[in-house]
């Protein structure tokens, strides 16, 4: 955990340094093309951009730490909210809240809010992704390890480093072109769609499950294949211990052995890969979701690149950051519960 918090600190200063030599003028963006010197140090001096860059890093730091210190007075309690940990004096306090993560400059609003209105789907994308790599990627590794040095293990191999070789954005617009346009009067998928949908007679929503397919299965693409080569080598060395051999010694059928016995100790890397690889599609959700048009953090991060909106992309950052920390700490834990030989300390 206290590796984890100097990840995010490592982050929030390289990605505030980062925007600094960036080209782009925020104030400009803001104000407009005719807009008069006035107005532009107004806006300059609301959003601290006035101030020297140590001075301004640390108001973002300050802003986007859960604890901070901020003005004890009525405007200072509606942007943090919080609870005072400590007064500071009549006018300032240390403050427990949520992180700050400044306003949109195209939008005006709260960047957290506008994460949290796109987090739903990149979280279904990639869930969906990681479900259909890890169901068929074990199915395949297992049936990879049985068959060993046949021409099903050979194909199964050959497909499966295609798989790692190819790009996901490669991947998507093949699969995009293929399944959503050319064979589209056979798939009924279409190259466009949302997991939830409004009609527009009655305005109600519902779940469009097959608008979820393409893009899953482009997501889903490396890790499926990952995912095999890791299930067929876990499985090849687990069948060749001792005491799956004692097993079979003792008249357990062959089935049985691989799946009560084999299979339950060949899982652990797998589960672990598995788990980790969660947040590393909820990142590469990014194009895969620009492609398909799908509303998620990735359309609304790269639609603030093109915009220059500045403090949606750096919130994003952090905020996909902050689920890499969270996920491999809960990995970590997982393991532990798994593997009894793992202690947590």
């Amino acid at each position: 955990m206290l590796h984890g918090i100097l990840i995010l600190a490592g982050v929030a200063l390289t990605v505030f340094l980062l925007f600094q030599v960036l080209p782009g003028d925020p104030v400009a963006l803001l104000a407009g093309q005719r807009s008069d010197v006035a107005t532009r140090a107004a806006i300059a001096a609301d959003l601290g951009l006035d101030q020297p860059v140590p001075v301004q890093l640390a108001g973002y730091l300050n802003d986007v730490s859960p604890v901070g210190v901020h003005p004890r007075d009525s405007a200072g309690v509606a942007r943090y909210g919080g609870v005072t940990l400590l007064p500071l004096g009549d006018e300032r306090a240390v403050v427990l809240k949520k992180p700050y993560l400044r306003r949109s400059f195209q939008s005006n609003k709260d960047v957290l809010d506008i994460l949290l209105d796109h987090f739903d789907g990149t979280l279904w994308l990639a869930l969906a992704a990681m479900l259909l790599a890890a169901v068929l990627g074990i199915g395949f590794g297992i049936v990879a390890a049985l068959r060993a040095h046949t021409w099903v293990d050979r194909t199964l191999l050959t497909v499966s480093v295609l798989g790692i070789s190819v790009p996901s954005f490669v991947a998507a617009i093949l699969i995009a072109m293929t399944f959503g346009f050319y064979w589209s009067h056979w798939t009924g998928l279409s190259l466009t769609g949302q997991l939830f949908e409004t009609d527009p007679f009655t305005a109600e929503s519902h779940v469009v499950w097959r608008n979820l397919l393409l893009p899953a299965l482009a997501l889903g693409v490396r890790p499926l294949a990952v995912i095999v080569q890791l299930t067929r080598s876990s499985m090849l060395d687990v069948l060749s211990q001792d005491f799956v051999r004692t097993a079979r010694a003792k008249g357990l059928s062959k089935p049985r052995t691989v799946w009560h016995h084999a299979l339950q100790n060949a899982l652990n890397p797998v589960v672990t890969a598995v788990s980790g690889w969660l947040a590393s599609l909820m990142a590469g959700a990014f194009f895969i979701e620009y492609i398909f048009n799908w509303k998620g953090l990735g359309t609304v991060t790269l639609r603030a690149v093109e915009n220059l909106d500045f403090p949606v992309v750096m919130g994003a950052t952090l905020f996909v950051a902050f689920l890499f920390v969270v996920i491999n700490i809960a990995v970590d834990v997982l393991y532990a519960v798994l593997d009894p030989r793992v202690k947590l300390s």
